[in-house]
């Protein structure tokens, strides 16, 4: 294993995205409970989450009901797994969803395997919204023209595949179709929106999106602007976030891998560290974050982990 240390475009993917693309690709990401036992989640944390989850989408559901305007649309670009994810949640509160993706073959079997999910969500409790599944379902369809998914929408979510030029290619044919008004937001985990909104023309409604996967169950968004990007922009982004139950974390500029990649390397780094020093093995790795640390931050952040356990021990600890 390579100890990360620097962070280039393309390097600081998710490792944790990538095994639930593994889960994925072969047919168990769907399981939730298999997936709630492969990540160590017992059934009181399933239970908490549930309850966070609906009182998150609760206060979502009163905002929407008062402000819902029927043929309010959301555009979404890419109908892989992060486009699917997106779909859901934008239809969990009633948008019309327009998914949009190259080949007809594609977009179809997308939309099967997102009314699939939203039929398994139900049936397990899990399914977000006050909308039934067949209520959601009807809220999202899936077309092969880009003009037809982004014309008119309030919000376009680029979820193509992680490469540069090709996210620049998209990005400007989405800039060349919408208006002035359509926010367009990049689901991109590591490349900066400078790199991808410099030669566009509406590049002020460009920002960077980034969910953690599996996005349905973690509602973390990274949200980014770039230096040129309007603050009304990211506050559109981070309210219709809100709305749809996720958590918008928003960074003041762009850095090099963002926030939660660079945190995330850190600990990796670390472990490493551990292990071919022969401090610890693997396995006793895997049970202090799965067990200690992991449960600890799944409810509370370092920071405040620090001042409540005697900031004087820990300042104490880093300097020695």
């Amino acid at each position: 294993m390579t100890v990360v240390t620097k962070y280039e475009d393309g390097l600081c993917l998710s490792l944790l995205g990538n095994l639930f693309h593994a889960w994925h690709r072969v047919g168990r990401l769907d399981d939730t409970t298999y997936f709630l036992q492969v990540v160590g989640c017992d059934s009181t944390w399933r239970c908490k989450q549930h309850q966070q989850q609906q009182h998150s989408q609760h206060q979502s559901s009163q905002h929407r009901e008062s402000n819902m305007t029927s043929n309010e649309k959301i555009g979404i670009v890419g109908s892989g797994f992060i486009g699917r994810s997106w779909a859901m949640l934008f239809a969990s509160v009633g948008y019309d969803v327009c998914m949009y993706d190259v080949q007809e073959k594609q977009v179809s079997d997308a939309l099967q395997e997102i009314h699939r999910q939203l039929t398994n969500l139900e049936t397990t409790g899990l399914l977000k919204g006050k909308l039934t599944a067949a209520e959601q379902k009807k809220c999202i369809r899936g077309v092969t023209s880009l003009k037809e998914c982004v014309q008119g929408a309030k919000h376009v979510q680029e979820s193509v595949f992680e490469d540069l030029e090709v996210k620049k290619k998209v990005l400007t044919e989405i800039d060349q179709l919408v208006g002035p008004e359509t926010v367009v937001a990049s689901s991109s985990s590591c490349i900066p929106p400078s790199k991808l909104s410099a030669d566009l023309a509406h590049k002020a409604n460009v920002i960077l999106a980034h969910p953690y996967n599996p996005p349905y169950y973690v509602p973390a968004v990274e949200v980014v602007p770039a230096p040129w990007t309007s603050q009304d922009v990211v506050a559109r982004t981070r309210a219709i976030l809100t709305e749809i139950g996720q958590v918008p974390v928003v960074l003041t500029r762009e850095h090099p891998g963002f926030a939660s990649c660079r945190i995330q390397y850190a600990i990796l780094n670390e472990c490493v560290n551990l292990v071919k020093s022969g401090v610890i093995s693997v396995q006793d790795v895997e049970a202090l974050m799965k067990h200690g640390l992991g449960y600890r931050y799944a409810w509370m952040g370092p920071l405040e982990t620090a001042v409540l356990n005697a900031n004087v021990l820990y300042i104490n600890t880093t300097e020695e």
